[in-house]
């Protein structure tokens, strides 16, 4: 039985739908079973259950041979390392003395060692304590989300605009939640032995530029990038709600990021699945 965390997001969902697809017993948990009804008509069990409920999750885990871990991302209004900590600690206890065959645990490019670094240290945190048990453990360690960009659908229809963080012509490397969906599918499928970080990532490198060029061409109308200058980022995130806290993390983590605070892999995993692909069958999904 694969266990997996997360099942009702973006990478969860994708991951559970790989392993159905094959015919894979699946248990996925989630806080909200209503949300898992698609997945159950297609044949996952379905638990519901808090991450922070580590008896419970215990019991879950027990029950299964290999399980995927996908730390829960806080509520940007709250101390967001604080409350990832906390709830990566839950899962930790929650994974004592299981018997399992295999963990692979969903991480992110630039994981790294450091205080208020956002998910870059927290995930870095989750990787050492993985990888330092008992059982096999595998790190996914993503490219940035395109599904990151679903919120800018409603501002390129209704604006004409997209807001970035990062600048208009910076590249970084971007993927697919289906991509990574199939890829871990492989890992969870795979021998029960440790390995990675495997870096994932799409067919090629983006930019914001060439989201906004997506969103023009999907839409059928003119849509520009809108910067956020480097020295505003903290006043942005705080005027999307973010905590100061989670403003000064987030902020953080985008610096890493634009000054590549991190050792780029050499031979990425490659999806398939491109940007405009993404943002087209996006769009098209919101018209339906």
């Amino acid at each position: 039985m694969h266990i997996i965390l997360g099942a009702t997001g973006h990478v969860g969902s994708a991951l559970a739908q790989a392993l159905l697809e094959r015919s894979e017993p699946v248990t996925v948990v989630t806080r909200d079973a209503h949300k898992a009804e698609a997945l159950r008509t297609k044949g996952a069990h379905v638990v519901q259950a808090d991450v922070f409920d580590t008896h419970a999750l215990h019991r879950i885990f027990m029950g299964g041979h290999r399980v995927f871990v996908l730390n829960p991302p806080a509520a940007p209004s709250a101390d967001t390392v604080a409350e990832e900590h906390r709830s990566l600690r839950a899962i930790l206890s929650a994974l004592e003395g299981c018997r399992l065959e295999k963990i692979v645990a969903e991480s992110t490019y630039g994981a790294q060692p450091g205080e208020g670094l956002g998910d870059l240290g927290v995930l870095y945190d989750m990787e050492q304590a993985l990888g330092a048990g008992p059982v096999p453990f595998s790190a996914i360690r993503a490219a940035y989300y395109m599904s990151n960009w679903d919120a800018s659908l409603d501002t390129a229809r209704k604006e004409g605009k997209v807001y970035s963080m990062f600048p208009s012509d910076f590249r970084l490397p971007m993927v697919a939640p289906h991509d990574l969906g199939q890829f871990a599918a492989k890992l969870m499928l795979g021998p029960a032995e440790s390995s990675g970080p495997h870096h994932v990532e799409g067919p090629q490198r983006y930019s914001p530029g060439d989201v906004a060029r997506a969103f023009s061409e999907a839409l059928g109308k003119p849509v520009e990038l809108v910067e956020t200058p480097r020295a505003q980022l903290e006043q942005a995130f705080e005027s999307l709600g973010f905590s100061s806290a989670a403003a000064r993390s987030y902020a953080a983590m985008t610096r890493a990021t634009l000054d590549q605070h991190y050792e780029p892999p050499v031979k990425p995993v490659r999806g398939e699945v491109p940007l405009r692909d993404y943002i087209v069958a996006l769009v098209r999904k919101s018209s339906g």
